[in-house]
């Protein structure tokens, strides 16, 4: 049970529980909690826009999430006019919008790329993969900044929890679906993932490797000798019990597992919902085309999820940000947390493989009409340093980037969103941006408000207490507003 306490940490600082009671009677709960973050924005901006445009438009959210933090400079933002020590060991190449450049390892993106929008602007404050993931996936900083706590009860529910809690349509079981996760960093469970303050029971369904997401399923199957009519008398007899155990209506461990129970149920009486992740169901052909590793077959995934009517689904790209006895020839989880290692790691295995399967998913999409009601975000939880130095700490010999959030880039596609734009830019190095900046909690909001569902609203925790939504507001630039 999630305890009040006499504070609060809310973006801007700490209040009191006196002042942010007092602020939301005064000016209504969500106005109360909608601020922008502080910091998040240059004086000046970041004021509420009129935002009508891909409201509800999305039918599916996919979250590409690039575990380890991708370099701007040598994927969405090169820098060819900077000094040689900014510009790294790679070229740009053109693409198919007039006057964008990317970077020489992404040739087939290059070539979808007036089917996406990239942003230059993107800006937080932390600088650790832990509580840098935690910032992406919930919207929110974690009170440990630029560290790597362990999940906690207490956390956040990260955004696909949020989508469960508030979402009333049940067309399709599983409502958040997290693929190829969980996240690790660099070989710990990173926190944001999970349903944190709102329970277990509220948590998006986490598959691990995609080739064997069906098989896992194939485990809830009904026996011959349990037809669904008794499989739903016996459900109804549990109903009928837990209703007459008046503790399991303040005992939160007892209804994360009624929940649960009752979720099992549902897929054991739904076999089409199983059929979704069968990725054995797809031709050969699409399934090369996707790349036969474990983040391709996972965007393949993601693909059928959003066909199947999947509202929330989080693909973690590659799940590993390589610990220190992780195999360097292991391509498949050959994470982004690259440093002295980040040319020969970029171009070698991660680029080449990324461009193939993100390529394929954006090119998919809109070949079955699907694009137009799916949302794609790809982001890491921040990008990479303008200046090539060697990092002492870090092995290898070779000078590389380190960790940066001043500045980097995320791709946003789908569902009203523009084509062939660049929205932001960062200055002549790639250190800051040179425009309005926007934050994770920003795209927190676009996905929400993507989805049909008020970003300045609020949801209820297990205890009843009304909880923000997010604190960011859609990026309406992606809308060409």
């Amino acid at each position: 049970m999630l305890r009040c306490t006499e504070e609060f940490r809310l973006p801007s600082g700490r209040w009191t529980r006196r002042t942010w009671l007092r602020l939301a009677a005064w000016s209504g709960l969500g106005k109360a909690l909608g601020a922008r973050q502080a910091g998040a924005a240059p004086a000046g901006q970041g004021g509420v826009r009129p935002l009508a445009t891909g409201l509800g438009r999305a039918r599916s959210v996919i979250v590409v999430f690039a575990n380890g933090g991708q370099s701007q400079i040598d994927t969405w933002d090169p820098k060819p006019l900077a000094p040689e020590d900014v510009r790294g060991a790679f070229r740009p190449i053109r693409t198919a919008v007039p006057g964008v450049q990317v970077c020489e390892h992404l040739p087939q993106v290059a070539r979808l790329l007036d089917r996406v929008t990239i942003v230059r602007s993107m800006s937080h404050e932390d600088l650790d993969h832990g509580s840098a993931a935690y910032l992406c996936l919930t919207g929110v900083y974690h009170p440990r900044r630029s560290s790597n706590p362990p999940p906690s009860p207490s956390d956040l529910p990260t955004v696909g929890a949020v989508v469960r809690r508030l979402r009333r349509d049940r067309s399709f079981l599983a409502d958040a679906v997290h693929v190829n996760g969980p996240a690790l960093v660099p070989v710990n469970l990173a926190p944001g993932q999970d349903g944190g303050l709102l329970g277990r029971a509220w948590e998006p369904l986490l598959v691990g490797d995609p080739g064997q997401a069906a098989r896992q399923l194939g485990h809830l199957e009904l026996p011959e000798e349990l037809p669904p009519l008794r499989l739903k008398e016996r459900l109804s007899l549990k109903q009928n019990l837990d209703r007459h155990l008046a503790a399991l209506e303040t005992y939160l461990p007892a209804q994360d597992l009624a929940r649960l129970y009752a979720q099992g149920c549902a897929f054991l009486l739904r076999p089409e919902t199983r059929q979704a992740f069968d990725l054995e169901a797809e031709p050969e052909s699409v399934r090369r085309r996707y790349g036969l590793f474990r983040s391709g077959q996972a965007l393949l995934l993601a693909r059928r999820l959003a066909e199947a009517g999947v509202p929330y689904i989080n693909v973690i790209w590659n799940q590993s940000n390589r610990g220190q006895d992780q195999d360097p020839t292991d391509a498949d989880r050959y994470g982004w947390d690259t440093h002295n290692d980040i040319f020969e790691a970029l171009g070698k295995y991660l680029l080449p493989r990324f461009d193939q399967s993100f390529s394929a998913l954006i090119e998919d999409l809109d070949q079955r009409g699907l694009l137009d009601q799916t949302l794609v975000v790809c982001m890491g939880e921040f990008g990479r340093a303008p200046r090539v130095a060697l990092e002492p700490r870090f092995a290898g010999s070779s000078p590389g980037r380190k960790h940066w959030a001043s500045v980097y880039s995320i791709v946003v596609a789908g569902a009203g969103v523009q084509r062939g734009a660049v929205v932001g830019a960062s200055d002549r190095l790639g250190a800051e941006p040179a425009s309005e900046r926007y934050g994770p909690w920003d795209v927190v909001a676009t996905i929400f408000h993507a989805l049909g569902i008020d970003p300045s609203g609020h949801y209820q925790d297990l205890s009843g207490r009304p909880m923000p939504i997010t604190h960011g507001h859609p990026i309406a630039e992606l809308y060409g507003s």
